[in-house]
């Protein structure tokens, strides 16, 4: 099954990415990595969910805003390479999620990024980072950003 039939099992749609909201790319290949840029829970250019964890936004608000960040990011992955045929894996996943200082639950936030790399087993599950950071960008809740080893040509 490829990727792109497993997504379209789970019912995901990828969306058209806009541009990016300053200078830089969407994503950078080097050698033979590429590296989105973070993603954060943006649907038609827009924030589906603004706030802070601990504080305005549920748990499960947070999941579904990491989920969606990892959707943006296959997006993008898709956009840069025309399919997912020329990924060989996603090794590493930052996360960063907006809280509250007392907040602990960033690993169950971002597992909504992590689930949904799971279930596309094709590509792997990466390494990963959970931080907990003060703001960003449009108040998001969150972003991910993802590090992909390509297949050798």
């Amino acid at each position: 099954m490829t990727v792109e039939e497993k997504l379209k099992e789970l019912g995901v749609e990828l969306p058209v990415m806009v541009k990016p909201m300053g200078v830089y790319s969407s994503a950078a290949v080097c050698g033979n990595l590429l590296f989105t840029a973070g993603q954060t829970p943006r649907i038609d250019g827009k924030l589906k969910y603004t706030g802070k964890l601990g504080d305005t936004l549920s748990d499960e608000d947070g999941y579904a805003a990491a989920r969606q960040s990892a959707i943006n990011c296959l997006a993008i992955i898709k956009s840069q390479l025309g399919s997912f045929e020329k990924v060989d894996k996603i090794v590493k996943m930052n996360g960063y999620v907006n809280c509250t200082d007392d907040y602990t639950k960033q690993t169950q936030v971002l597992n909504g990024a992590s689930d949904l790399l799971a279930e596309l087993e094709i590509l792997g599950i990466p390494a990963r980072s959970a931080l907990g950071v003060n703001a960003l960008p449009g108040g998001s809740p969150c972003e991910v950003e993802l590090v992909v080893a390509l297949k050798p040509n």
